[in-house]
């Protein structure tokens, strides 16, 4: 029966974000496409950048200088490498990858940095016209959660929700009966 219950996911205060950073990116790359640098994704632009100013890194190291996890920068670089941007060899130990820049990427690095600095000064110049800037609001939400986290506050409105509770009295009640495991 469908549309018997309510959908939570009619409301969401993050979706208008997230849809202005997909349309955001979306011009970015129509920049690429006009160009004529294809194949490349506004996402892989920091990498590219960072590899370019400081040189071959290892997979921890470039994750760590754009602020990823390990995983999701080894997924963007095999991504990266997918599309001729980058390349990996082994690093200074057998588990580790040491990724550089391909020549594909050394000829329009120059070009995504003025990109970058472009993109920069148009979001600077959308917060001037607004009057409450989204880096501001960036740093208030940085600094709200930083007196309570976000686990913390999602936790707390879990703890007096019956739906959630049932579901997870049922579980910790399954968890707790012998020859369960």
């Amino acid at each position: 029966m469908t549309g018997a219950v309510p959908d939570p996911t009619e409301q969401s205060r993050w979706r208008p974000l997230r849809l202005l950073q997909a349309a955001i990116d979306a011009d970015i790359a129509r920049i690429y496409a006009e160009a004529q640098i294809g194949g490349l994704k506004p996402s892989f632009v920091m990498e590219l950048l960072r590899l370019r100013a400081r040189g071959p890194m290892t997979i921890t190291e470039l994750a760590r200088a754009v602020q990823l996890t390990h995983s999701a920068e080894s997924q963007k670089v095999a991504a990266m490498r997918a599309a001729g941007w980058v390349r990996t060899t082994a690093g200074p130990d057998a588990r580790s990858k040491k990724v550089t820049l391909t020549a594909k990427a050394a000829r329009v690095a120059d070009r995504l940095a003025a990109e970058w600095r472009a993109t920069e000064a148009a979001l600077a110049e959308i917060e001037a016209e607004i009057p409450y800037p989204l880096s501001q609001a960036v740093t208030d939400i940085e600094g709200a959660l930083q007196r309570k986290s976000f686990h913390d506050r999602i936790a707390e409105k879990l703890a007096g929700d019956p739906a959630w509770n049932r579901a997870n009295g049922a579980a910790g009640a399954a968890r707790s009966r012998p020859g369960s495991a």
